[in-house]
């Protein structure tokens, strides 16, 4: 794919416009996103690159980890004097960046194989992004002993807070049902969720 078709991509997302359609520089993205306080990253920076358009620059971008520094919190969104979302031009350069294979260029960017395979998986197994009994402590050495032990004697201590756990019925941690659970696995088709975890999974086997 050339760069022309990668800025094709990203103006043609119709989150495009109510991204940065009408952005005066003043930097109030900056200076509240919590990630610009702790990674070189500049949201102000990124939208007017983005606007410039200069296909080695943008190709450079979705290849690089920047665009995976933001967490998506959205506190951009409310503080703009022009109602621009910078975290939504971050999900379009997200987007790209894996339909073009380029995420897998950068650390953070083959990170997506993981998520993809963890918390995606969760979801349509469990109806849970992070269920306790799927966190290994083999993979997640940090959590310590104590998470090992509770996590190999899930039904003693999660049934102590919580009676509905892994049982039908009501609770925080009940048994998703079959329905649910295929409704949810209907959205991730539809949505095209799906498709883009293909790509991600061919990028990182590339």
């Amino acid at each position: 794919m050339n760069n022309l078709e990668i800025l094709r991509q990203i103006q043609t997302d119709p989150r495009y416009d109510e991204s940065c359609r009408s952005c005066l520089n003043c930097g109030v993205c900056t200076a509240i996103c919590p990630a610009a306080g702790y990674f070189d990253y500049d949201p102000r920076k990124i939208v007017n690159l983005v606007r410039e358009g200069d296909e080695t620059t943008l190709t450079e971008i979705i290849s690089s980890d920047l665009i995976w520094y933001c967490g998506q919190c959205m506190s951009c969104k409310p503080r703009c004097p022009r109602g621009n979302v910078p975290g939504i031009l971050i999900q379009i350069l997200r987007t790209v960046s894996i339909n073009t294979g380029l995420f897998a260029k950068s650390r953070l960017g083959r990170q997506q194989l993981l998520l993809k395979r963890t918390i995606g998986h969760n979801i349509l197994e469990t109806g849970y992004c992070i269920h306790p009994t799927r966190v290994d402590p083999a993979k997640h050495p940090e959590q310590g002993p104590v998470w090992e032990w509770m996590s190999t004697n899930a039904n003693q201590v999660y049934s102590r807070f919580d009676a509905g756990y892994d049982k039908e019925g009501p609770g925080l941690l009940r048994k998703i049902s079959p329905k649910a659970l295929g409704e949810l696995d209907r959205i991730f088709d539809v949505t095209g969720c799906k498709e883009l975890w293909r790509k991600i999974e061919d990028g990182a086997a590339k």
